[in-house]
């Protein structure tokens, strides 16, 4: 079969045909009379072997070697594919996401898309200065899409940069809540925190719904400030999670104002002040944390919590009776006022 025909079938075009040849790929087995290329059934199906292999990524002499090495074994090369296949998939979706940012953003001219890009590349410094200083420049020159903030948020470790992206994030405007709140569901409670930590800066009725979600998560890590967040905008179910940091002492002074806040609704009250007798009833060989348990008690109004600081006044630890004496001291002056 001729050259011309060969490439007809084939699909392959008569110069890759000679480039083929000339390489040794791919050579002829014979030639007419009048000198033209004359392939053979095994040569065409080498034209096709030669192909598969290109469109698995090889180059050309890698496919000369695969065909030519009888000792040649395609698992290391396959294996080179696969993670030079990889990164090539990481780059084109590094690019990808960087054209939707840019869209998102509805940049009105080509100094606004300049501006988004030289943001985008700020952001991926390893420097957490330089990402800060970012952040902050760019809020004030162009706006900035919430998705993108939203990302950066739920990625950005530095706490410094953390805050000036839910800085710049308030400042965007828009709905941000949607992007962080999908933060809530990553496999990673480091993330899931970020988000929490977002969404406490964010007003309205669905941030809170979203907080108020957190207070079930796995890791106390993200409880926690879940329920910082959600005490202080009135959420009853707040109330065991900053109980039990009242107890383990994490931010539990903090926990102890917002219990108290959350104390001025009388209904609300008896509950928490039955938390923390119960807590109370459940440490009394732990001195340190019925003292934490003490002072939250005289942020609770004092009709309820006088009585019980008095009798802890006679507890048989010294520490906590001198502690217990004091609150409810103060809490008598306070109401003679």
């Amino acid at each position: 079969m001729l050259i011309g025909e060969v490439s007809r079938r084939s699909g392959v075009s008569t110069r890759m045909l000679r480039h083929y040849d000339s390489l040794g790929l791919v050579c002829p087995t014979g030639r007419t009379v009048g000198g033209y290329r004359e392939y053979s059934p095994a040569d065409i199906r080498r034209i096709f072997h030669v192909e598969s292999l290109r469109s698995l990524g090889l180059s050309l002499r890698e496919v000369g070697r695969a065909l030519q090495d009888p000792a040649f074994t395609p698992a290391e090369l396959v294996g080179a594919l696969i993670r030079r296949t990889e990164a090539r998939v990481r780059r084109e979706q590094e690019l990808l996401d960087r054209l939707r940012t840019v869209d998102a953003s509805t940049p009105a001219g080509w100094p606004d898309v300049l501006r988004i890009v030289e943001l985008l590349h700020g952001l991926g410094s390893t420097s957490a200065a330089r990402r800060q200083q970012t952040v902050l420049a760019s809020a004030e020159e162009v706006p900035v899409s919430t998705e993108l903030l939203a990302g950066a948020v739920l990625t950005e470790s530095d706490p410094n940069v953390a805050g000036a992206l839910r800085w710049a994030l308030a400042r965007a405007g828009g709905d941000g809540l949607a992007g962080v709140a999908a933060g809530l569901d990553a496999a990673d409670a480091a993330i899931r925190r970020r988000a929490v930590l977002a969404i406490a800066e964010m007003p309205g009725a669905e941030a809170s719904a979203a907080l108020a979600g957190a207070l079930t998560d796995p890791d106390a890590a993200v409880r926690r400030p879940a329920a910082l967040a959600a005490g202080a905008r009135g959420e009853p179910a707040a109330v065991p999670v900053l109980v039990d940091m009242v107890v383990e002492g994490v931010n539990d002074v903090d926990a102890a104002e917002v219990l108290g806040a959350l104390s001025l609704d009388a209904e609300l009250a008896e509950r928490i002040m039955e938390a923390l007798v119960g807590a109370l009833a459940a440490h009394t060989a732990e001195p340190a944390v019925r003292i934490r348990l003490t002072q939250a008690l005289a942020e609770m109004p004092a009709h309820l919590s006088l009585g019980v600081l008095r009798d802890l006044s006679d507890d048989p630890d010294r520490a906590v009776a001198l502690v217990a004496s004091a609150l409810a001291g103060a809490l008598d002056a306070r109401s003679t006022e």
